[in-house]
């Protein structure tokens, strides 16, 4: 019965025109077995049947072709549509990868260095300063500001190493300046949101600490400064356009389509205490590179398959093997003494590299592969890259509060599936 589902919705990806194309057509280490797959699609029917998801949809491609793809559940419980190919998420920090690829592209060309200093195309980043509490002798705290040690490179923005943090979470006096700044409510243009996070203390010395925060933000404003365009206008160019992720963009611009745009459930719609999820019908100045693309499973997968095939997509170069392969290698190694914040959302068993988490350590109890790199969003969205199986994953849901138990629980399902 599986299998014909599979072919039925592979038969449905070709005729949408959303599969990937086949890279290298070497042997899997490892396949998806069927009974496998039947507990990976119990689980999601599940999550929706028992009121935790509205839906989802699962696509796993192997070898450049749907192994598997499933829609699950509603787009959205109040108008009770159902979840399909077309459905629109809010990708969140799935935005970084791809700006971060729009940043290796420039590396490539000679234009930007992973080694300068941000302040080289953002002067005001010059001026920065740590802040660092003190406890004077009547015992009260204060904030002092601290000149930087070294300045903040577009490798620690990359690897979020630049000391910017979000701020909605572990505490202190600059992370409440941060959150106390709104940067997430406020629409500005790049150039502005760059202004003002420059004139926010960092919270440790660049290169210290491995901190998430608006760090591919500021990176997608130094690309719009190189490139002379709108961070939109340049992956338009030379990324979305030609690889034909046309439905990936700031917002939904066109009304038509907003019946296709997934929902959260109604009580789930918090991504941090004070922030609701972005309601993507409206116009948006801020084109955020950390957090603020919207898109279709069908667009990612043929970015996923960009990058899984080593730079190529269907006989077009985006970027080298070698630049793939830098940015999926740990850059926060034991060797870099660079410390972990306390969330560390990358997990014990992977490092990060430009842009993606990569595993480094094989789970207990698990034959996880090695060098598998991947990313999420706050909205539930996740993707996984596995060279060694040719293969990649994209789960697509809105679901800020279950997002994490959620990954954890199909990921090991996934790989349960194959053996490992």
């Amino acid at each position: 019965m599986f299998g014909r589902r599979a072919l039925i919705a592979a038969l449905v990806l070709l005729a949408g025109g959303i599969v990937a194309k086949a890279g290298s057509e070497r042997p899997a280490v490892h396949t998806l077995a069927p009974a496998g797959l039947a507990k990976v699609s119990d689980y999601i029917r599940n999550e929706v049947a028992t009121g935790k998801i509205p839906g989802a949809i699962l696509l796993l491609q192997q070898h450049g072709k749907p192994v598997y793809y499933q829609n699950f559940g509603v787009r959205d419980v109040a108008t009770e549509l159902s979840m399909s190919a077309d459905t629109i998420f809010r990708l969140y920090s799935m935005s970084k990868p791809v700006t971060s690829v729009m940043a290796m592209m420039l590396v490539e060309e000679g234009k930007l260095s992973l080694d300068d200093p941000v302040s080289k195309y953002i002067p005001a980043f010059a001026g920065m300063k740590v802040g660092i509490e003190k406890k004077a002798e009547d015992g009260k705290v204060a904030l002092v500001l601290e000149p930087l040690e070294r300045p903040i490179t577009i490798k620690d923005l990359l690897r979020h190493t630049s000391g910017l943090p979000y701020g909605y979470y572990g505490g202190g006096m600059v992370r409440e300046l941060y959150a106390n700044a709104n940067l997430f409510n406020s629409d500005l243009t790049n150039a502005e949101f760059a202004a003002k996070i420059a004139t926010l203390p960092l919270v440790e010395q660049p290169g210290t600490v491995w901190d998430y925060g608006y760090s591919t933000d500021v990176l997608g404003r130094v690309v719009e400064i190189i490139a002379g365009q709108t961070l939109l206008q340049f992956e338009k160019e030379r990324l979305l356009d030609p690889l034909g992720m046309t439905e990936t963009a700031f917002f939904v611009a066109d009304p038509a389509k907003f019946p296709r745009i997934a929902e959260p459930m109604p009580e789930d719609r918090n991504i941090n205490p004070t922030t609701q999820v972005r309601d993507i019908r409206r116009p948006a100045t801020w084109e955020s590179g950390g957090g603020g693309m919207v898109g279709t499973i069908g667009d990612y997968a043929r970015f996923a398959q960009m990058l899984l095939n080593g730079g190529t997509y269907d006989g077009r170069r985006y970027l080298k093997p070698e630049t793939i392969a830098l940015m999926a290698s740990d850059h926060i190694g034991p060797e870099t003494k660079i410390a972990r914040d306390q969330n560390y959302y990358p997990g014990g068993s992977s490092g990060f590299g430009l842009g993606l988490a990569v595993r480094i350590l094989v789970p207990p109890g698990t034959t996880w592969p090695l060098g598998e790199y991947r990313w999420d969003g706050v909205g539930g969205t996740f993707f996984f890259i596995d060279p060694e199986d040719d293969l990649f994953g994209i789960f697509m849901v809105q679901t800020p509060t279950q997002r994490g138990r959620i990954q954890l629980a199909l990921k090991t399902l996934i790989y349960q599936a194959m053996g490992r």
